[in-house]
């Protein structure tokens, strides 16, 4: 009481409620600078706005979930919390590199950053050079710049997965088995209908190629960003009358592209829709157009998988989770924001085992993205036996997968409907080397020796 009172004394009324105000606010900055003591920082390049936001509001919604649970049930990697800050790119490069410069050393209190996950192929070739110039791995899963997979000449960058050569690839091999083996290939015809920007023209040589080895014939038809009108390109696929058209789409190019060819009388069971063209939002949108409409995926949709149960339970049910949208819980870009986060998590889980139990510069967050080597009794550990496919990196070989299987669309869901399909990565490797030393030798850069990597 004495105390109280001499304290009442010290502090009138007024300025005992503003030194109240200050003491609260240091000890609220003190608790923030202790849990952001030994972070590991992710800089996010996001789009929740503009045409593309459906995929990236499910995918950095998955993502940031994945962080979430692993902060919220393990107390971070090892001890060590994981950050992270968002800037808006509205899927603009320009705003994707000025998103880069701006996230990039922002850590909370210096925490260091781990990688950059842009999710766009524009944003990815532009931030090449300061990535690797930073020492910051730049991370393209299922997408990217194809060559990127030779870590030799690409040390910091990481098509994780699926590179568009490998999708390519893969695709065909699935027609060849719907035909009856790849020698039936021969005189088919093959359409590939592809977005209108360097993504979608990334496969134009490779698939020239495969046509060229199995003898199939191919038209590939642009379709301009964004992709709302088709009607043109539709009426030269009913010229031609192909055995198959693949959908290389992104956004609102792909319930148009299934909606015009349903106008124009083309079959949607041979329309095979790529990576980026296979999620629900690809098809509510495009309603009976879209039922027995083919894709490729690496990861299934769904919530029976322990890790989005997991994340249910710490995140989604305390009113935590990221999605605007809870019937977006389990799509698929928000469990390839999951597998985005397993991969990028155990990399620094990995790379820990290396350098210790703390906080991790760029650098050595690549060493462990290089030494990642998912099999199925770790990605059991994981919860994601099933979602995730046995993955195995390399200084070598930044991609890591190449296989993938295909889904059909029922009117309700996705129904997996094949195996695994490899991609032919022994025909494509050569092709990889070949571009990427070309790269090297333009930038001047001396390609490391990875039989010296340890």
């Amino acid at each position: 009481m004495e105390s109280n009172q001499m304290n009442a004394r010290r502090f009138p009324p007024g300025k005992w409620l503003a030194a109240l105000g200050l003491a609260l606010t240091l000890g609220a900055a003190a608790a923030s600078h202790a849990r952001a003591e030994g972070a590991q920082y992710f800089p996010l390049q996001s789009y929740r706005v503009g045409p593309y936001a459906a995929g990236g509001s499910g995918f950095f919604g998955g993502f940031i979930d994945y962080m979430k649970l692993i902060n919220a049930r393990d107390g971070g990697v090892n001890g060590v919390k994981l950050v992270w800050k968002e800037c808006e790119t509205e899927y603009v490069v320009e705003k994707g590199v000025e998103c880069y410069e701006r996230l990039k050393n922002s850590g909370p209190n210096g925490a260091p950053t781990a990688a950059t996950n842009p999710l766009s192929v524009g944003i990815a070739y532009a931030t090449i050079d300061r990535s690797t110039a930073d020492k910051i791995p730049l991370i393209t899963i299922n997408h990217g710049r194809t060559d990127s997979t030779d870590g030799a000449v690409f040390p910091y960058i990481f098509p994780l997965q699926l590179n568009p050569y490998s999708e390519v690839s893969a695709i065909v091999n699935y027609i060849g088995q719907r035909s009856g083996g790849l020698a039936n290939l021969k005189g088919k015809k093959i359409v590939v209908l592809y977005h209108g920007s360097p993504y979608g023209r990334e496969t134009i040589p490779v698939v020239d190629l495969l046509a060229k080895k199995y003898g199939f014939d191919v038209t590939q038809i642009e379709v301009p960003h964004p992709g709302n009108e088709q009607g043109s390109q539709w009426l030269k696929i009913r010229q031609i009358n192909p055995d198959w058209v693949i959908l290389r789409g992104w956004g609102v190019m792909n319930p148009v592209a299934l909606k015009t060819a349903q106008k124009v009388g083309y079959p949607v069971d041979h329309i095979i829709g790529n990576i980026w063209s296979n999620s629900e939002e690809d098809v509510r949108p495009a309603g009976d157009a879209a039922k027995g409409f083919i894709s490729i995926t690496t990861h299934p949709s769904g919530t029976d998988y322990p890790v989005l149960q997991a994340i249910s339970q710490y995140v989604i049910k305390p009113g935590n989770g990221d999605l605007k949208d809870p019937a977006r819980f389990g799509t698929v870009y928000y469990n390839l924001g999951v597998v985005n986060g397993i991969l990028n998590v155990e990399a620094v889980r990995v790379a820990q085992q290396k350098f210790g139990n703390k906080p991790l510069t760029g650098e050595q967050v690549r060493w462990g993205f290089e030494h990642l080597n998912l099999d199925d009794a770790r990605l059991r550990q994981l919860g994601a036996l099933g979602l995730v496919q046995p993955l195995k990196l390399s200084c070598a070989d930044h991609e890591g997968g190449g296989a993938v299987r295909f889904q059909q669309w029922d009117g309700r869901q996705w129904r997996v409907i094949s195996d695994w399909v490899q991609a032919d990565r022994a025909l494509l490797r050569p092709i990889i080397e070949k571009s990427a030393q070309s790269y090297a030798k333009e930038k001047g850069i001396t390609p490391r020796d990875c039989s010296k990597d340890l």
